[in-house]
């Protein structure tokens, strides 16, 4: 049976009537939705939910294994350049039920030379449905790039990573990709060309162990052509 299932939303099945008629509650407010258990929250997710999670866990998103193993959330943070990023990502879970309503608050920290900057934050609820994919992206508490990503490379995965970690350089795009291994990237480039025939190569950042893939300027106009659908208007000078 396919990982993606073919619901738009979390559902609770072989429980009795009382479970259900709360979960039914849940769906209309946000409420409800937090007091529910992430053991009772099981998929299957659809395959949009998949793609937004996966392309976001190839740039700085997180799954996160909760206290005593009852299930997984996944968690999104980008810095102020793109606070608009952020709070696309938050509307489209959140519509799809699978995080609380609340736009995402704003907040400040200190960073090098005690520069203020923005962040912002946001997680999903806790599944135990999303378990599965924590384990198949961390080994030993490091995140590492599944061996079967192209399984889950959707054009909107694609997207969503692009948005996340890719960046304009000269007449290509470069894809950070600091703290993946090199066997990792190749895996990625390998692909990236499977299913989409986006040329690209891995370059060293001049830092041991430290690798971004550069897809090359003859592939940016498929690239174009495949991600369009799905790139916000403040994002879309990463591909122009």
């Amino acid at each position: 049976m396919s990982l993606w299932g073919n619901f738009f939303l979390p559902h609770i099945y072989n429980l009795d009537y009382f479970i259900v008629l709360i979960l039914v509650i849940n769906l209309v407010t946000d409420k409800i939705h937090t007091k529910i258990k992430g053991m009772l929250r099981i998929g299957p997710h659809n395959e949009k939910v998949i793609s937004i999670i996966f392309g976001s866990l190839l740039g700085d998103g997180h799954a996160e294994k909760r206290k005593l193993g009852v299930g997984t959330r996944i968690s999104f943070f980008q810095e102020e350049r793109h606070l608009s990023y952020i709070f696309f990502l938050h509307d489209l879970l959140s519509k799809e039920g699978y995080c609380n309503s609340k736009i995402p608050l704003v907040r400040t920290r200190l960073g090098v030379k005690g520069k203020v900057r923005k962040i912002a934050r946001f997680h999903t609820w806790t599944y135990t449905s999303f378990n599965w994919i924590q384990e198949m992206w961390y080994v030993n508490d490091k995140k590492c790039v599944p061996y079967n990503i192209a399984e889950y490379l959707t054009p909107l995965a694609l997207a969503i990573w692009i948005m996340d970690d890719g960046s304009k350089v000269g007449k290509g795009l470069k894809l950070s990709t600091n703290s993946f291994t090199y066997e990792e990237c190749m895996n990625l480039t390998n692909a990236l060309y499977k299913n989409f025939r986006l040329k690209s190569t891995i370059q060293s950042v001049g830092i041991t162990d430290q690798y971004i893939i550069y897809i090359w300027n003859e592939s940016m106009g498929n690239l174009r052509e495949i991600v369009k659908p799905f790139i916000i208007p403040e994002m879309k000078y990463k591909i122009i």
